[in-house]
């Protein structure tokens, strides 16, 4: 259903005097097939929310192609065409609703823009829609600060399957909810996704969530994907160092902490000038010196299917 091919998004910044470029998204390629979820991993920084914007519209593709059902998205005529198929939840549900709005103007407004209903048949379709996600007619007239987070993110959800799309962004949904009703929204992601035969392109930095949701994760690094597979195989054996890192960082719940290998030093580079060869070598506790450092690893696909971008992944 969605497909990425070779996708860079850069954007125009101004370094000491002179513009240069920050590579926020650097070849990236994906595809998602039909009713799926796909996950999204990696640092705060390394382009995961900006890859969902790219997808949507909302930010610049430098080069590379987003097709959605076969159809190239930088086509004009397809404008329309993917603001009805394609919808995004954000993760401050706060921010994400106009405090001068209702609930009812809220959630109707894409309906509105598009000409679909109006009228009594209008508030009949917003109180459905609300009901949906688990909320009562009677907050069609309340406003976004007499509802809690969670309630706020129902809305917003709501909001989002108002036109029926296809394919939902999901930008760190439970982020900024507490655990408990974390559980929650994941449970009404899900049965809305049995429901309408969704497509979730799922953005998250929560390992656990992605594993309890995602059929498939991509980990991403300084904008480029370093392995991609099915959750379960790459969680539970995890073939790129910095997945790795990642999967050892995730603390347990448990009185006894097992014990862990050392944690990644240093920051992640800027992406105005990345370093050469892999991006990682500056932070891999692995990485071979005049290998690593000079030569920019070819994503392999194994022979469990996974694809890892690193030169010392086994063949």
């Amino acid at each position: 259903m969605l497909e990425i091919d070779s996708l860079k998004v850069q954007f125009p910044v101004r370094v000491q005097r002179r513009w240069t470029t920050i590579k926020a998204v650097d070849g990236v390629s994906l595809s998602l097939a039909k009713g799926d979820t796909l996950g999204v991993v990696g640092e705060s920084g390394s382009g995961k929310s900006t890859l969902g914007l790219a997808v949507l519209r909302l930010a610049p593709v430098a080069s590379g192609r987003i097709a959605l059902d076969g159809a190239d998205l930088a086509d004009p005529s397809v404008e329309t065409t993917l603001r009805r198929k394609v919808q995004v939840v954000f993760q401050d549900p706060h921010s994400a609703l106009n405090p001068r709005m209702t609930i009812l103007r809220a959630v109707a407004e894409p309906l509105v823009i598009h000409n679909v209903l109006s009228g009594a048949a209008l508030e009949a379709r917003v109180a459905e829609l609300l009901e949906t996600v688990g909320l009562p007619r009677q907050f069609l007239y309340r406003y976004p600060h007499e509802l809690s987070g969670g309630q706020k993110q129902r809305v917003c959800i709501a909001r989002a399957i108002a036109l029926k799309p296809e394919l939902l962004i999901l930008d760190e949904p439970t982020s900024a909810l507490d655990v408990s009703v974390q559980a929650q929204i994941l449970e009404v992601l899900k049965s809305l996704q049995r429901e309408f035969d969704l497509t979730y392109l799922f953005i998250s930095h929560n390992l656990a969530v992605i594993r309890a949701v995602c059929r498939r994760v991509a980990v991403m690094y300084l904008g480029r994907i370093v392995e991609e597979g099915e959750t379960e195989r790459v969680f539970s054996a995890p073939q790129h160092p910095y997945t790795r890192a990642l999967l050892q960082a995730v603390p347990v719940p448990e009185a006894g902490q097992p014990r862990r290998s050392g944690a990644l030093k240093g920051d992640v580079p800027s992406p105005v000038d990345p370093p050469p060869g892999c991006v990682f070598h500056t932070r891999c506790p692995v990485a071979v010196a005049g290998l690593c450092d000079r030569e920019p690893p070819v994503p392999r696909v194994l022979a469990d299917g996974r694809a890892v971008a690193c030169h010392l992944a086994p063949a």
